[in-house]
């Protein structure tokens, strides 16, 4: 029987050590964390603390050199079916069309086209993107391009999604607006999303806890959980709530930077 969990994500002593000309790196160390089911939390904390490293193990594309990583109980040995991940590029093929960009992994999984199809086409309408299916990715902005990629992470319906900065080349407008898509796509699809950011107000927008690390080697310095109710306008960011919020992680982002 598979064995099933009240977490979607559950990370355990993770470390993690590079192994370079100049001699080893640490990048993580001692990193534990537990995300429940149909949570949002933003992860935060300096350039080069691990972050990505840290997505990039829970996705599977690396080893980690010691500690867990279970999705749905499961341990992780590699790419899951139940992970998607979201990274700052789109990635998109640009031969494909929207939509085959989207049905990409449902090729690689060799999951059953038809069914998937029509997911894809649900998802798309979601984004926004209905009738662009058939435009390649040339014809699209960066922020449509960007929700396409969110669609082609979603598709195989995982449980957990995976954001690496996702809205980080993209200007602040349009950082806004998908802020907003992506809180109503969490609001209406129930998933688990890990949400990394360099952008305390994203990360308090979004998020139910958001994780502070420290300067590498990266460790989990800091946790605020955030009360506020959703769903959340970018108007109740000048909250007396959310303000007070946002300073307190600015000063443990400080500690962070300075450790």
């Amino acid at each position: 029987m598979v064995e099933t969990s009240k977490e979607s994500l559950s990370i355990q002593d993770l470390g993690l050590i590079y192994q370079t000309s100049a001699g080893p790196i640490e990048a993580l160390r001692g990193v534990s964390l537990d995300v429940r089911d149909g949570e949002f939390i933003s992860i935060i904390g300096p350039s080069g603390c691990g972050k990505s490293s840290l997505l990039k193990l829970v996705l599977g594309l690396q080893d980690a050199t010691r500690g867990e990583i279970r999705i749905a109980g499961v341990p992780v040995k590699g790419p899951s079916r139940n992970a998607g991940g979201v990274f700052q590029s789109p990635v998109l093929l640009p031969w494909r069309t929207i939509l085959e960009n989207v049905l990409l992994p449902v090729d690689v999984m060799k999951i059953d086209r038809k069914t998937a199809m029509d997911r894809a086409n649900e998802l798309l309408k979601l984004v926004g993107l209905g009738g662009f299916e058939t435009r390649y990715p040339f014809e699209l902005s960066g922020g449509m391009q960007q929700r396409a990629a969110i669609v082609r992470a979603l598709v195989h319906d995982p449980r957990l999604l995976i954001m690496d900065e996702p809205f980080a080349a993209l200007d602040a407008l349009t950082r806004e607006q998908l802020s907003a898509e992506v809180q109503r796509l969490w609001l209406e699809s129930g998933k688990t999303i890990v949400f990394i950011t360099h952008s305390i107000n994203e990360a308090v927008f979004l998020s139910d806890r958001i994780i502070v690390m420290s300067a590498r080697p990266g460790r989990i310095v800091a946790e605020y959980k955030n009360p506020f109710p959703r769903p959340r306008t970018f108007a109740d960011m000048g909250s007396p709530e959310l303000a007070s919020l946002m300073i307190d992680i600015r000063e443990s982002l400080d500690r962070a930077s300075a450790t």
